[in-house]
């Protein structure tokens, strides 16, 4: 599905947006491609704790990674205006990949730390014009059931930013299409807001390092209601 909305949107959209010099056209496809990924691929999405949000807030967004469907969910539901932190590897797919910056996807590059550095910079800069992003903080899809240590980069962006934390727990996706397929089933996935974190007043390496282990703890206690409510 999700190929084929690249294929079928990219090489409009793109080209288009390139002659007109308007590289804002791009971001309204790319949230309809979102969200339609999901919804051709039968997954509906429910959303718990929006009540946490304030519209007019820009925040780092720090989830659980399972399957590539968290993707889709991360760039299209917390905020009408998202931005997403990514692995560098997406900028080889095509179209995708050419595309990514028109939406404020910033591919990270964690085998080398200047250029890390320099994309966590220009995400800030986008925080701080008020665009919120979305940071699987794992660094990469874990294991179905598993969580993964958080790395330090997006706290260190809110930090930076001046903007809260809203952990967010991803829930059944490793179910729907886990690691290791490239097939989607049709079911529900539940995403969570947890509580956000404020981070004004912080700035030091402890106080990211402190973030850091809140947020994890409170994805992770999150998750194993998961597995209770499975078990039940």
């Amino acid at each position: 599905m999700a190929a084929m909305l690249l294929l079928l949107l990219g090489p409009i959209v793109l080209p288009a947006a390139w002659i007109a010099g308007r590289p804002y056209w791009v971001y309204p496809s790319a949230r309809f491609g979102a969200r339609n990924w999901l919804r051709l691929s039968g997954v509906k999405v429910r959303m718990h704790g929006r009540e946490h949000l304030d519209p007019d807030q820009t925040y780092v967004f720090v989830s659980n990674h399972r399957s590539y469907l968290d993707t889709a969910a991360l760039f299209y539901y917390p905020k009408p205006r998202m931005g997403v932190l990514a692995k560098k590897e997406l900028l080889k797919v095509p179209i995708l990949g050419w595309g990514m910056e028109n939406v404020n996807i910033k591919a990270i590059d964690r085998s080398n730390r200047e250029r890390a550095a320099r994309t966590l910079r220009a995400a800030v800069d986008c925080l701080r014009s008020g665009i919120s992003f979305g940071v699987f903080a794992e660094g990469t899809r874990a294991r179905p059931g598993q969580l993964l240590p958080f790395k330090k980069g997006p706290f260190y962006m809110a930090i930076e930013a001046g903007v809260p934390i809203v952990p967010v727990a991803i829930k059944n996706t490793d179910v729907l299409m886990g690691k290791g397929t490239g097939v989607a089933k049709p079911g529900i996935l539940d995403m969570v807001f947890l509580q956000p974190i404020e981070t004004n007043g912080l700035s030091t390496d402890e106080d990211a390092r402190r973030l850091t282990e809140m947020a994890h703890a409170r994805v992770a206690e999150e998750l194993k209601r998961e597995m209770s409510d499975v078990r039940g």
